[in-house]
């Protein structure tokens, strides 16, 4: 690609993370390499999990949490943990060179205070110019969602859960 233009799915509708692993299926179809990289999830989702059987050496999945959740701020350890994500994130994109980037979840862990959204906004207004960057994540921030080209909002109109649903393997993981 000549050009890489900048994505967005956001809203409290299910369906953020499918639709970047969707567009990533599509990219690897089409020969592109893949970054994928998921904030604040330690366990890979069945879509992702077939990424990485799908791609071979086109694509890299990162993530790095301990499955803790954030209670009021996040611990020293999980800033660590963002941290540690975020410069192997910029590591990768250097020595990988991957035309596809996805920063699952990044709206959220900018939310939480785990990676500083001024970062984010430094690093997509300087990204190498032909990769594609995805981002997910519930609530995105006025500048996340100006930053972008394209915005898609999920919205939840009735969902399960409401109903004491927990979420279900091989369907929303």
């Amino acid at each position: 690609m000549k050009k890489g233009w900048i994505q967005l799915y956001t809203g409290d509708g299910k369906g953020k993370t499918t639709a970047a692993t969707g567009l990533a299926l599509r990219a690897l179809g089409s020969g592109f390499r893949i970054l994928f990289v998921q904030f604040m999830k330690s366990v890979p989702s069945g879509e992702v999990e077939m990424l990485g059987r799908c791609g071979g050496e086109d694509i890299v999945i990162l993530r790095e949490w301990d499955d803790s959740f954030i209670i009021g701020r996040p611990s020293e350890r999980q800033l660590e943990m963002a941290r540690r994500l975020w410069s192997e994130t910029m590591a990768h994109l250097e020595s990988f060179r991957p035309d596809l980037l996805v920063l699952d979840e990044i709206a959220v862990a900018i939310r939480y205070g785990l990676v500083e959204e001024s970062v984010v906004l430094g690093f997509l207004q300087n990204k190498p110019e032909s990769v594609e960057v995805v981002m997910t994540g519930q609530q995105a921030s006025r500048a996340l969602i100006d930053a972008a080209d394209l915005v898609t909002e999920m919205r939840k109109i009735k969902h399960y859960y409401d109903r004491g649903v927990m979420a279900r393997k091989g369907i929303e993981y």
